[in-house]
């Protein structure tokens, strides 16, 4: 089968300036933007030398001490990539040039306070800006909406997200002191992929906690249940905390439809942050053969490549060949809602039992 999953690059791209020098830039957003051919016009931190290390490594031409540096050298046609942390976003979109192309590392906020004032900011300034919700552009995603968009899954009707590993969590010290930190920085992602499949859900029902051996962090299971009504069922639950080896552990995506389904193995999650290999299994129903899974080579996974599409998307809007780029801040603002609606059924808890029974 000659699946479609590579995303649409700009016909001429543009320089990006990134702003930013964390694991992220170094990890994703720079071995992405190489493997497609993006440009790196220039890099900023506060930290100088962070910048100048991956400057050096990545041969980008100019390294900025501060924002101001970098808006003062920047080219006429250009994308800005906001790398920071969220408390930040506001005060730098603040001094980009107004209409400004920005890619706006996810989450939009740690806070729907934030995430509002993001939206403001954007708006007022009139930034053509979307959140880099990644997961959206993974090969596994963009060829199970392929498989989607050609008929061959039918209808669909169930998606589950299951992730069951053990997560290093001192790897991102900056979300130790966070109140928010399963749903908010990890599950988020798949309140987001969710959404982009199955729209707007009219409730949301979760619950998020700590677990004993990682108690310094305010959260890191959750289960979520968005309600699409009495015909879709999707569903989240992630256990951060399973440090009982590889055997058991689970990462993967699964869809179901009327006429077929898929599993997508997330390798990235597990064992991280080697990893492992991803799997994408695929089942068509035939009514004159028994159901058969077949394993589907894809070449790419979350990491780097995912990081190209949101990205391309963006350049191909700047460009005029794509309208409307598909995590701009208006839809992800719609993510974010559910995110708040998760902490609110989170707070306001269950229907209590009554064990009482009648005399």
């Amino acid at each position: 089968m000659d699946i479609q999953y590579q995303p649409e690059l700009p016909e001429q791209s543009v320089p990006i300036v990134i702003l930013g020098a964390g694991g992220i830039v170094k990890d994703a957003h720079l071995p992405a933007y190489k493997q497609a051919g993006f440009a790196v016009h220039g890099i900023y931190n506060r930290t100088v030398q962070k910048a100048q290390r991956l400057a050096d490594q990545y041969n980008i031409p100019n390294v900025y001490g501060s924002v101001e540096q970098a808006v003062a050298d920047a080219p006429t046609s250009m994308v800005w990539d906001l790398a920071m942390m969220p408390p930040q976003f506001v005060e730098v979109l603040e001094a980009l040039p107004d209409r400004s192309h920005v890619l706006i590392q996810k989450p939009m906020g740690d806070s729907w306070e934030q995430t509002q004032a993001i939206r403001e900011v954007c708006q007022r300034k009139r930034h053509h800006a979307a959140i880099n919700c990644q997961l959206r552009f993974a090969p596994f995603v963009m060829a199970t909406r392929w498989l989607q968009q050609q008929g061959l899954l039918g209808d669909l009707h169930h998606m589950e997200v299951h992730v069951e590993v053990y997560t290093p969590w001192h790897l991102f010290p900056h979300i130790h002191p966070l109140p928010r930190v399963e749903i908010q920085q990890h599950s988020i992602h798949y309140i987001d992929l969710i959404r982009s499949f199955f729209g707007d859900p009219e409730k949301v029902y979760a619950r998020t906690v700590k677990h004993p051996k990682q108690a310094e962090l305010a959260s890191t299971r959750s289960t979520i249940m968005m309600d699409y009504g009495d015909e879709i069922q999707a569903t989240i639950l992630t256990n951060h905390g399973h440090d009982f080896g590889p055997h058991n552990q689970q990462s993967y995506i699964k869809w179901e439809g009327t006429r077929g389904a898929v599993k997508a193995k997330m390798g990235l999650l597990m064992n991280y942050p080697e990893g492992v290999a991803d799997e994408f299994e695929v089942c068509l129903l035939n009514s004159n053969q028994t159901p058969r899974w077949e394993t589907i080579p894809l070449e790419g996974s979350w990491f780097p490549e995912a990081f190209v599409g949101t990205m391309a998307s963006v350049q191909r809007h700047l460009e005029g060949s794509e309208e409307s780029i598909p995590t701009r801040i208006d839809d992800v603002m719609r993510t974010m809602a559910c995110v708040e609606a998760a902490y609110a059924s989170n707070e306001n808890g269950g229907c209590v039992v009554n064990y009482e029974t009648p005399e």
